[in-house]
């Protein structure tokens, strides 16, 4: 092999490390991209990102995938955010679907020890007077969740004095429910029927507060 081609193939060899080393460091380009432009203001448009801007001045999705832009609802929903960042509104919603199903049932069941960190005292007082009025005329009622076939955001408000937020959901639950009599005979329902209760329940929290829990505070329908 001549010294001039041992050579090339030295030179090609540096240049192939070369272009590795860049790759690595700075990572690899796909499509086309303009030439930079000089700017009269020496870069400060470019620095601004007006698309950013238009983006983070947008609606928040996380609220008006719920309620209407500049809705009440959407107003509280913003503030509770304000004053706590950390504040999500879908996720509050996952978690009040899985609290439905556990404070109803235990409510069917008849045993609200589990879930009373979740009521106020008004509505645990409400609860436990027809659990009290069953176990008097001697009734009990055998029910399964089925699931939840509609949830929605109703209605949510803020009161910035107190740090109050309140967030009303609307439910529609599927359940197979029964009431047996002492003797155990069927009084009303259909172990076989699926039947759908529709709910409106509202939670009420501090936001802000070192408590997570969000407490349910009335129910209607």
């Amino acid at each position: 092999m001549s010294g001039a081609i041992l050579q090339l193939l030295v030179l090609a060899g540096i240049a192939i490390f070369l272009i590795l080393r860049l790759r690595n460091v700075l990572g690899t380009r796909e499509g086309f991209e303009k030439p930079p432009v000089s700017l009269p203001d020496g870069g400060a448009t470019a620095r601004r990102r007006p698309d950013l801007e238009v983006i983070e001045g947008g609606p928040d999705r996380d609220i008006t995938d719920h309620v209407p832009d500049g809705s009440p609802a959407a107003k509280a929903l913003a503030a509770m955010k304000m004053a706590e960042p950390s504040f999500h509104v879908g996720e509050f919603l996952g978690g009040a679907r899985g609290a439905y199903e556990m404070i109803l049932m235990a409510f069917e069941r008849g045993d609200l020890t589990e879930v009373m960190p979740f009521l106020s005292r008004d509505v645990f007082e409400a609860f436990s007077e027809v659990i009290d009025q069953r176990e008097q005329q001697g009734l009990t009622i055998e029910a399964n969740f089925v699931g939840i076939r509609e949830l929605a955001l109703h209605e949510a408000t803020f009161d910035r004095e107190t740090g109050m937020g309140e967030v009303a959901v609307r439910f529609v639950g599927e359940l197979t429910s029964v009431v047996r009599d002492k003797a155990g005979e069927i009084v009303e329902g259909n172990p076989n029927e699926i039947k759908r209760q529709r709910d409106v329940w509202t939670f009420a929290r501090k936001m802000g507060s070192n408590d997570p829990n969000w407490q349910l505070v009335a129910t209607g329908d």
